[in-house]
C-alpha cells in the first residue's frame, strides 16, 4: 500500500532562508518522525554538485549546493501538510502561485536527478551513444564498458582533440543507430 501512496506523491520546491537548507531538511525529517507523516512526505533532497576549488595553491573537491535557498520535497499535498511544512523554521514558503505548491514536471525531476532512475538499457561495449544530460550534454561517444549494477557506462568521447574516457549514468545516455565515423585519415601533403 505504501508504494501506491508514494506513486501518488509529487516533487515540490520549498524556498528557504539563505544558508538554512540543511537545517530545514533536518527539521522536516524531525517533523515527519514526530507527526507520523511517513505516508505523506516521502523524500527530501538538497541537490549538490562537486566542484574543484583551489585554495593556497592546493586543489580539493568541494560539494556545493546546486540551487542555494531551495529544498526539494516529495509529498502528497494536503492542507495539513502544507501548514506543517510552511511553519517550519527557515522555510519562507513553497515555490508556486501565491505560495501554493506547484508540482515539478517529470522532465524537471529527471533533469534535476531527484530520483534514481533504473534504466533497463540494452547498452553494450561498442555502441554509439549521445550524452543527453549532465556536464557532458551534447557529446557523442562510443561505450567501452558497462556496469548494469551501478547503472553507469564508460564512454570514450573526443574532448579537446583527444579521446577521453568518461563515466556516465545510463539515465544520461541515448543509444544512436548510426556508428561514429572512424578517425579522419591524415591529410597527405601535396608536393
Amino acid at each position: 500500500m505504501e508504494n501506491s501512496l508514494e506513486n501518488q506523491a509529487k516533487w515540490y520546491v520549498l524556498h528557504t532562508y539563505s544558508g538554512y537548507e540543511m537545517m530545514v531538511k533536518s527539521s522536516l525529517e524531525q517533523l515527519i518522525e514526530n507527526n507520523n507523516l511517513q505516508n505523506s512526505i516521502f523524500d527530501l533532497k538538497i541537490p549538490m554538485e562537486q566542484t574543484i576549488e583551489e585554495k593556497n595553491g592546493k586543489r580539493k573537491v568541494v560539494e556545493r549546493k546546486l540551487l542555494p535557498c531551495y529544498v526539494f520535497i516529495k509529498m502528497i499535498y494536503s492542507n495539513q501538510v502544507w501548514y506543517l511544512v510552511t511553519n517550519t523554521r527557515g522555510v519562507t514558503g513553497f515555490v508556486g502561485p501565491q505560495g501554493r505548491p506547484l508540482p515539478l514536471k517529470e522532465e524537471e525531476v529527471r533533469k534535476m536527478q531527484l530520483e534514481k532512475v533504473v534504466v533497463n538499457a540494452d547498452f553494450a561495449a561498442g555502441d554509439t551513444v549521445s550524452i543527453d544530460a549532465g556536464p557532458l550534454e551534447g557529446f557523442i561517444g562510443k561505450i567501452k564498458d558497462c556496469s548494469d549494477s551501478a547503472q553507469k557506462a564508460t564512454v570514450s568521447v573526443v574532448m579537446f582533440g583527444r579521446n577521453t574516457d568518461v563515466e556516465v549514468e545510463y539515465s544520461q545516455l541515448r543509444k544512436l543507430d548510426a556508428a561514429l565515423p572512424e578517425e579522419p585519415p591524415a591529410e597527405e601533403e601535396n608536393s
